[in-house]
């Protein structure tokens, strides 16, 4: 148990949430020893009787998925550490807790209609047609891949494996590391980019940087909102990066499985991928709860 806390900054947690693990798994043994048993031993049928110990000391369902999305994580690094096999929870998930649901999503084709009609060419200044290029290679990992600000930030020109047309994403805080294919079209801007876009970009802010995307710092992040509004004149129904990212996922969910789409998406737990289930009779994002329920 001591190297818990070492596994949990290799998974990159911020500093607060590695204290509320640390402190849920301190309350867990406590019960665990008071029950005549450990994490490494407690079985499927027992973890249940914890879960009904929280719900009669009166936490919302809310609190024991957060209770319970603690304790996976520690499951999963005993078994990390092969002092388990299985996680007893892992398939286990409250009944009742009202979701999020995300409104106004677009298809796949009005996706990749934001990256075709994303204008790069009929621009008079060299140096704005230099960005509008960086930007629609920009906009590609967003309506393909799904990719968040953050994770466009993070990226550097060593995570593209061109010549496999595939992408890795670095984990974050809440988001898991994983490979990610490339589209042909993708793999063909991205090797202009690199090879000549970018070195202009450097050259004229006089920027050093292994980023992909020059300027390689929170100022991205601006320019993510400028492309947003382009967006939006090319289809209305664009809000933000936010949205863009939950249509990919949602639409990749009409492709793939659960364990599939959150791999995809990098979510650490199967309960985020949850929450974009589309529920097609009214275009609402509904829960449909596909593990074990607990009233």
């Amino acid at each position: 148990m001591n190297n818990y806390k070492t596994y949990l900054q290799k998974q990159n947690y911020s500093v607060s949430s590695i204290a509320c693990y640390i402190n849920e798994m301190r309350h867990f043994k406590k019960w665990c020893n008071r029950n005549h048993t450990t994490p490494t031993q407690i079985d499927y049928k027992t973890s249940l009787k914890y879960i009904k110990y929280l719900t009669r000391k009166g936490n919302s369902k809310k609190t024991i998925n957060h209770k319970l999305g603690s304790l996976k994580n520690l499951f999963n690094y005993l078994i990390n550490e092969a002092y388990r096999i299985d996680n007893p929870i892992e398939n286990i998930n409250i009944k009742g807790v009202k979701r999020t649901t995300n409104h106004n999503l677009m298809e796949a084709d009005e996706l990749e209609d934001l990256y075709y009609s994303f204008e790069t060419e009929n621009i008079k200044d060299t140096y704005h047609r230099l960005t509008a290029k960086r930007n629609k290679t920009i906009v590609g990992l967003m309506v393909y891949q799904g990719l968040k600000t953050t994770e466009l930030i993070q990226l550097e020109v060593d995570n593209l494996e061109l010549y496999k047309g595939k992408v890795y994403i670095k984990s974050g805080r809440k988001s898991n590391a994983r490979t990610l294919d490339l589209k042909p079209w993708q793999v063909i801007e991205l090797l202009e980019y690199i090879k000549e876009v970018r070195e202009d970009i450097k050259q004229r802010k006089r920027i050093e940087s292994e980023r992909l995307f020059i300027p390689g710092n929170a100022r991205l992040g601006n320019t993510v909102l400028h492309i947003t509004k382009k967006l939006k004149k090319i289809n209305q129904k664009v809000i933000n990066i936010h949205q863009i990212r939950a249509s990919v996922i949602t639409n990749w969910l009409k492709q793939n499985n659960l364990r599939e789409t959150q791999y995809l998406a990098g979510h650490r737990y199967i309960s985020s991928t949850e929450r974009y289930l589309q529920d097609d009779l009214e275009n609402l994002h509904e829960i449909v709860n596909n593990f074990h329920p607990i009233s």
